[in-house]
């Protein structure tokens, strides 16, 4: 890529006199023409470099204005206008307006022929060319032969720092340095001491893409990184960072970074593929461990050794967390984006939570874009080290984490314990909105299984079951309901309940004689005792309503 200012620098051509502000000359020029013609800017392509001797404007060089317009607005890389011959010199009032709207003007000496200046800059740009397509074929002979030997990551970068002779780096989505060159070997500072810099400095340099940004160094003097973006995910890229880009030794063409960048896509992709192959078949193992916990009949299995290579240990703690991310409006209906989103999370919980907690497994959920993360050490302050895990990933990436615990046991074969309740856990999350990171699980008993029941149907048991002691009015109606209550709690035993209510035997006698008959039924029949307290139960509840 060759600039009008890197074509004004070079000698042979330091008769050529740029007449508007020098920091406009940045323009990239990829061709020189040689034209006479007012409307040639609808006949050249972009990022042309203009030459002409201005003949047509020699009576009213103001008209020049309309030709600068035009080749503006095509995107032309400057003009160059050959004095001496037709003009004598170029009117200050042009000069004037080609700065206002940035666009470059050249003066030309009259004592060089255009027909040669022509030549000369065409060469210049194609040898350039060649030199540069010549460096990012060889460039990419060393990758073809890299990737034929299927180095790793790690050595791929190394290699790609030493062949431009610039620190390099990967980062992961969440801009965790991956791998970086061996420049960072020599210096007192690792790669994360410039990505942390970054990070700080540009909040939201994530959204960028191929740009470049200006830190500071060891010595505090001002550093310049280029990004680049390493496209595996369409959410979530990679991303290469170039420390002195300016620095790289010519030719150091953006071909070269492109293949760079397209190799370690395909590295990434392929490794990628490879752990979702692992991960599929420990999705499978945990589905097969859950039903077959829940199987009538069960046989001796040594859940353990099955599953060492998934990081099962033998303990006395086991706990599972149900791990989700939340979806907001826009992202609910994003099939693709949330299964890239899970796979960030998944991978940041993998690389995370083994710092913070011994023992642990997490397994992709089938059919599911959740996980279960499997504990298996007793940790005290857990529910702040999910917290914290969910927080910090937030701040790095727009990616919500949720989990949800169920209870804990001593052995592994009732991990389906855990996780059926860590999953209950989740799905009351629907109607909990206070914004709470960790949920427990909360047993429900009988009273669950009338929890969709309608209002009527529930009042309808209760009176069938309790008639007039479901909703008594009358106090003595009111005392018989809250002495079966306590009897029925005390498991029908009148001196415990008498006890209880500091009342007579004998009147507690008196009064469940008198509820069998106003119910009758008898009370000490094991159904009709279970459903006289659920009834009881659920008569208080809706009577709250």
């Amino acid at each position: 890529m060759t600039t009008l200012e890197d074509l004004l620098k070079i000698p042979r051509f330091s008769d050529l006199k740029l007449l508007t502000n020098p920091t406009k000359a940045n323009t990239v020029v990829e061709s020189i023409e040689i034209s006479e013609t007012p409307d040639v800017a609808g006949f050249i392509p972009k990022k042309i470099f203009l030459l002409t001797t201005a003949m047509v404007y020699k009576d009213n060089q103001k008209e020049l204005i309309t030709l600068i317009d035009s080749l503006k607005e095509q995107e032309a890389a400057g003009i160059g206008i050959k004095v001496g011959r037709f003009i004598e010199a170029i009117d200050p009032e042009v000069v004037e307006y080609a700065n206002k709207i940035d666009f470059p003007i050249v003066q030309v000496p009259s004592t060089q022929p255009l027909g040669a200046l022509l030549h000369q800059l065409l060469n210049f740009l194609w040898d350039t060319k060649t030199e540069q397509l010549s460096y990012a074929l060889d460039i990419q002979k060393r990758f073809s032969n890299l990737l034929i030997h299927d180095v790793s990551i790690a050595r791929f970068i190394a290699d790609f720092g030493k062949m431009i002779n610039a620190p390099v780096i990967l980062l992961s989505p969440y801009r965790k340095v991956i791998a970086h060159s061996k420049h960072f070997t020599q210096t007192s500072k690792p790669a994360e001491y410039y990505v942390e810099q970054l990070v700080s400095k540009y909040d939201h340099w994530i959204e960028d893409t191929n740009t470049s940004f200006m830190i500071n160094d060891l010595n505090q003097a001002p550093l310049q990184i280029a990004g680049f973006t390493v496209t595996v995910n369409s959410y979530f890229p990679h991303y290469l960072l170039i420390l002195n880009p300016e620095k790289v030794p010519y030719p150091m063409s953006e071909f070269a970074v492109e293949q760079a960048c397209l190799v370690l896509s395909f590295m990434l992709y392929k490794n990628q593929k490879v752990q979702k192959s692992f991960d599929f078949f420990k999705s499978d193992f945990l589905a097969q461990l859950i039903e077959y916990q829940q199987a009538p009949h069960q046989s001796k299995r040594d859940w353990l050794d099955l599953g060492a290579n998934y990081d099962l240990k033998k303990s006395t703690y086991y706990q599972v967390a149900y791990a989700v991310c939340s979806q907001s409006s826009i992202t609910a209906t994003k099939i693709k984006y949330q299964e890239e989103e899970s796979d960030v999370a998944f991978q940041w919980l993998q690389e995370t939570l083994p710092l913070k907690i011994k023992h642990t497994s997490i397994f992709k959920i089938k059919n599911t874009n959740h996980f279960a993360i499997l504990i298996q050490s007793k940790v005290d302050d857990l529910d702040k080290i999910l917290r914290d895990i969910s927080v910090e990933l937030s701040e790095k990436l727009p990616i919500n984490l949720t989990f949800a615990l169920g209870n804990h046991y001593e052995t592994i074969e009732q991990f389906a314990s855990s996780y059926i309740e860590a999953k209950t856990a989740y799905e009351e999350l629907a109607t909990i909105t206070d914004g709470t990171l960790v949920h427990h699980y909360h047993p429900k008993g009988m009273k669950s299984l009338f929890e969709k029941m309608s209002l009527e149907d529930i009042h309808y048991f209760c009176e069938t079951t309790l008639k007039e002691l479901a909703y008594p009015v009358e106090d003595s109606y009111i005392e018989l309901r809250k002495t079966l209550q306590c009897y029925l709690s005390f498991q029908c035993e009148i001196s415990k309940t008498a006890k209880e209510m500091y009342l007579h035997r004998n009147t507690i006698k008196y009064r469940i004689d008198h509820c069998a008959r106003l119910l009758g039924k008898n009370i000490q029949d094991p159904t009709n005792s279970l459903n006289l307290r659920l009834a009881l139960e659920l008569s208080e509840r809706s009577n709250q309503h």
